[in-house]
């Protein structure tokens, strides 16, 4: 089912306070890979989850990792970018 979103750039919804977007690059069973992504904690600013999503998608992704693994136990939900709504 992930493999459709290998190449893509996604948005993960992690278990606590972050939210990940970047570009899918492989899976297994244990880690999701992403490349050119960011990492955000949303306990650093005052903007709801889907406000910072909804700035990405206007401005872009702002990169802070060249490359990153998360734990698919944390991520509750991941959606290809260009399927988040902001109406």
């Amino acid at each position: 089912m992930l493999d459709e979103f290998i190449g893509r750039k996604v948005v993960l919804d992690f278990r606590g306070e972050y939210v990940g977007l970047g570009t899918l690059k492989g899976f297994d069973d244990h880690f999701l890979e992403l490349r050119n992504a960011d990492l955000h904690d949303l306990r650093d600013t005052h903007t709801s989850r889907e406000n910072y999503v909804a700035a990405a998608i206007a401005t872009g992704i702002k990169r802070n990792r060249k490359r990153l693994f998360v734990s698919r136990a944390e991520v509750v939900a991941i959606a290809l970018l260009e399927d988040v709504v902001d109406e």
